[in-house]
């Protein structure tokens, strides 16, 4: 489908990978994997044509479809969420048209029969064309994909500009997977979805015939999805078979036979090296120590791909707390009218390794903030038990930090007992080596800072830690050394994560947070997932299925047209302010083109005292003009502020 003959890139100088060849078949279904930095996005912007490679060919097929989901958000707007979805389907919109066309045509009286036979044939043609791409079934299938990821009917028809970041990265999937492609190029897909559509888009992927290629960090999701890998590592890229778990044992194994025949060749060596140091002035020896330089010659290096260095990081031994270091009682959460969390008791036992798992919008990061005394509740209590010493990690945390430190201070600030070593090891391990250990963190990314407070936390000393999606922003290796330091630490741990993969061989009890309630699953979270879809596939009897999908309807729409005018409520303002500033921008800029060409007219720049008053009028239109764009600039940023607080409900 795809061949790639002697492919090379460039950036910043230095080639990315270097003289790649690979075939991509129609069946397959590939992890693309490598350390952050290595090229992996690139690699797909080539394959879909974004990036041009500075020698060699990508060879297509010819009429292949390849859909792309690039990391970046794409922001769509103009249509409803629909339409928006439906316009990735070309063949189905441009059938309708002919119809429409046709139609007019037989209905023209003036008609003749010879163009009336014509307009019945294409008819034929149009619905010949129609049952061969399942024209009918078009909108139940986009119903069943926007449903899929997690949109509700009464979305449908909402403005696609209304949606928030994460959710503009679902449309463009829903556009993708609709589109019939026959190569889907997806750049991190699992990285605003939650544990529900998570599972909804490895069926799809599953049932699929489109070849993939993913780049992902959630390894229980490229493991479901995925038969073969391909790695960069070094500048090169290579493939193998099999998914990702079965990767790392052909890679292990192969590693351990590369290191054997290392170290056969280096003992060889060394044999020839010291005979030629013993014997290298001895005339009689003369040509067998030649004889040996020559050997020493011809022994060629092996190399070894070898991997991230082993780290292993244990939290420092905390001090004991209370056999219940967390209790909450009767927990009751609001915003304004909308009821978020209703009658929550939980008792957090010590050592308890807790996941709380839900659909996006459920409450999750909600509880958490209450757990961790972020959020007062709107009614109910959390005590804290005997000798509790609670930390949490969460996104904003990262701000928190001085901004002036570099990183070393940052982790001395919280150990000042660690050599410098020690701070480096740890810093390594979340992909900050060499001379960015003495970066500032007010130069840092958001995921940057993000991978500093997390190195920061495995410094702490509490018994109970609070982690929200702690794993966004890090790669492979970094998630398993945290990982193994979740799993060795001896206090109580609670995790709002989808990562099924992270949070398999850590917890052992799962909180379910949905439709307001919470639901306590005393196991693993295999014994979650087993569960969840056995209640999905239990048949209810007709009339109770009914019954409680009618009044689940009605509670979710009272509480999305709630959640509505709340939000309504509190972008009001800034909203008209924001069109007002636009208004008068457009105003401005009509004015500035306006001044441009009469300064350009040669009757008024050749009369000075009228170039003089036409100038002071365009330069102060232009001072206005850049005022009303940073005042714009302003308003977008504090509405997205706004409009992200209701995401996290």
């Amino acid at each position: 489908m795809i061949d790639i003959s002697d492919l090379s890139i460039q950036f910043t100088g230095e080639n990315l990978f270097d003289g790649v060849n690979l075939r991509i078949s129609r069946h397959d279904k590939i992890a693309l994997v490598g350390s952050n930095g290595t090229g992996k996005t690139t690699f797909l912007k080539l394959l879909y044509g974004t990036e041009q490679p500075e020698t060699g060919n990508i060879k297509k097929q010819k009429g292949i479809k390849i859909g792309y989901l690039p990391q970046d958000i794409i922001a769509f707007r103009g249509q409803s969420l629909f339409n928006e979805v439906k316009s990735s389907m070309p063949d189905i919109n441009s059938l309708d048209e002919r119809e429409k066309l046709v139609f007019e045509n037989l209905n023209d009286p003036n008609i003749s029969e010879e163009d009336r036979t014509e307009v019945l044939e294409e008819l034929g043609e149009i619905q010949q064309r129609k049952e061969q791409i399942d024209f009918y079934s078009a909108d139940s299938r986009i119903e069943k994909i926007l449903m899929g990821l997690g949109f509700k009917e009464k979305d449908f028809f909402r403005r696609t500009e209304e949606f928030s970041g994460g959710w503009q990265m679902r449309i463009q999937m829903a556009k993708i997977l609709l589109s019939q492609n026959d190569l889907l190029l997806m750049d991190e897909p699992t990285n605003h979805l939650d544990i529900d559509t998570l599972g909804w888009l490895i069926n799809f992927l599953q049932l699929s015939n489109a070849a993939l290629l993913i780049i992902s960090h959630d390894r229980y999701f490229i493991n479901s999805v995925t038969n073969r890998t391909i790695e960069i590592f070094d500048k090169q890229v290579n493939f193998y078979s099999g998914n990702y778990s079965q990767y790392l044992v052909y890679k292990e194994e192969r590693e351990k036979q590369l290191t054997s025949i290392q170290k056969s060749v280096e003992k060889r060596k060394k044999e020839i090296e010291k005979f030629v140091e013993r014997f290298r002035y001895k005339a009689t020896k003369a040509k067998q120590v030649q004889s040996r330089i020559k050997q020493l010659e011809k022994i060629e290096t092996i190399d070894i791909a070898a991997d991230e260095k082993k780290i292993e990081i244990r939290f420092p031994e905390p001090p004991k707390s209370g056999i219940i270091p967390v209790e909450i009682f009767d927990v009751n959460h609001s915003y304004g009218s909308l009821d978020v969390l209703k009658n929550v008791n939980l008792q957090i036992e010590r050592e308890d390794k807790i996941a709380i798992v839900g659909p996006n919008g459920a409450g999750k990061t909600t509880l958490a903030k209450i757990i961790a005394s972020k959020l007062i509740p709107t009614t109910g209590s959390v005590v804290l038990g005997h000798n509790t010493l609670l930390s949490y990690y969460e996104q904003e945390v990262a701000d928190s930090i001085e901004p002036e430190f570099d990183l070393i201070d940052a982790l001395e600030e919280v150990n000042s007992e660690l050599s410098a070593g020690q701070i480096r090891s740890i810093l390594g391990s979340f992909l900050f080596s060499g001379d960015d250990v003495f970066k500032k963190i007010k130069v840092l990314s958001g995921g940057e800072r993000s991978r500093v407070a997390l190195s920061r936390l495995l410094l702490t000393k509490a018994n109970v830690i609070l982690l929200d999606e702690p794993t966004n922003h890090l790669d492979f290796s970094s998630k398993t050394i945290l990982q193994e330091a979740l799993i060795n630490f001896s206090g109580t741990l609670i995790i709002v994560s989808h990562d099924i993969d992270f949070l398999r061989p850590i917890v052992n009890k799962v909180v379910e947070i949905r439709d307001c309630f919470v639901k306590v699953y005393p196991d693993t979270i295999d014994y979650y997932i087993m569960k969840r879809q056995e209640l999905l596939e239990q048949k209810a009897e007709p009339s109770e299925t009914m019954s409680n999908e009618k009044t689940t309807r009605k509670d979710l729409k009272r509480i999305e047209a709630e959640l509505r005018q709340k939000k309504f409520a509190a972008t009001k303002e800034v909203r008209a302010k924001l069109e007002k500033c636009e208004k008068e921008a457009a105003i401005l800029e009509e004015q500035k083109l306006r001044l441009e060409n009469e300064l350009s007219d040669s009757n008024i720049f050749s009369n000075p005292h009228l170039a003089k008053e036409k100038n002071f009028e365009y330069e102060q239109t232009k001072t206005q003009l850049d005022k009303s764009y940073s005042l714009w600039t302003e308003l977008s940023d504090k509405l997205e502020e706004i409009e992200k607080e209701f995401e996290t409900i």
